[in-house]
């Protein structure tokens, strides 16, 4: 099975879902109906977050699994938190807690 889009092709915008499927019975259902966050995503960006993960965090062993600096790990993060639009002062308040 493919994987899906979530920005089409031509123009970048985000893609709407408009018919699921079950493969099993074949029961369908057809509307307009969003993706999360995360099919928005570009390939290379949910790659970088499943390592992340992965990794729980440990920007330094993502360093030594990428070969990247510390810095340019922190770039691909703060642009994927851009990405999902998560606002600075959401994610500041989360590092408040910790």
């Amino acid at each position: 099975m493919k994987e899906i889009l979530g920005k089409c092709p031509v123009c970048g915008e985000k893609l709407v879902v408009t018919r699921l499927e079950c493969p099993q019975c074949g029961t369908a259902i057809e509307g307009k109906f969003e993706l999360c966050k995360f099919c928005y995503l570009s390939k290379e960006q949910r790659d970088f977050l499943a390592l992340f993960i992965r990794s729980r965090g440990n920007i330094r062993e993502m360093e030594k699994v990428l070969g990247l600096s510390y810095p340019t790990i922190r770039n691909k993060l703060d642009n994927l938190i851009a990405t999902l639009e998560y606002k600075a002062e959401e994610t500041s308040k989360i590092d408040k807690k910790e």
